[in-house]
């Protein structure tokens, strides 16, 4: 029987850092249903030190991230979560591409799309930018900080992240905050901009960028 989004843990993601320096922050954001399960978050030491560029963006140094524990030492958090279910991430590609840049797959993992099936993939994604792409009538800027400006979700955006984001890393280009904005999206999209209740598959369907890849899972059980 497959599942509805609300009934599986969707485990949203966000990560700061370059090719260069590697991943230096990452945020989890557990959720089922409408509500926060689980979070987690902390620095990770840089590969190399990190660029004048990124850190204008995220303002992590080199110096209290090179005192953390690297991102290697994640493996068991990251292979168990997407063991329990589906990743999910705003533009999911640049957080599947660093995930990959560390641990190129995953244990092998329910693929959350075909009931009983396994796979070795940290995908399929669910993917919040693309969701809100797809929209029919959708104009104007994709990016994180407006999409949750246009959906009225800042304030509930600003409650959450005093309560489980770190002091000083409640701002947009902080790993777990922008996890929660990206979560904070994906329910509203289930709940509110949908007329009924979606399964797990149609909101996996609906991320995909490639019509020849939404049509692929819509119609999966002909292939």
């Amino acid at each position: 029987m497959e599942l509805y989004w609300d009934e599986a843990p969707i485990h949203v993601i966000d990560f700061e850092g370059g090719l260069q320096c590697g991943i230096v922050e990452y945020g989890i954001v557990t959720v089922k249903g409408s509500s926060i399960e689980s979070v987690a978050t902390r620095f990770c030491q840089p590969k190399a030190p990190i660029p004048k560029n990124e850190w204008s963006i995220h303002k992590i140094t080199t110096t209290e991230a090179s005192l953390e524990m690297p991102f290697e030492e994640e493996w068991e958090r990251f292979a168990s979560i997407r063991e329990s279910g589906p990743l999910a991430a705003h533009f999911a590609s640049a957080e599947n591409t660093m995930l990959k840049s560390v641990f190129p797959y995953p244990r092998k993992s329910p693929s959350w799309l075909d009931d009983g099936k396994s796979i070795v993939s940290w995908g399929p994604w669910l993917d919040t930018g693309t969701l809100y792409r797809n929209m029919r009538g959708v104009v104007g800027s994709l990016k994180l900080a407006d999409l949750v400006c246009r959906y009225r979700l800042q304030p509930e955006l600003d409650d959450l992240s005093a309560i489980h984001c770190p002091v000083g890393r409640q701002n947009y280009h902080c790993a777990l905050y922008d996890a929660i904005a990206s979560a904070l999206l994906l329910i509203y999209y289930c709940k509110e901009l949908s007329n009924y209740r979606l399964l797990l598959s149609e909101v996996i369907g609906r991320s995909q960028g490639s019509p020849a890849k939404r049509q692929k899972i819509e119609q999966r059980e002909l292939f």
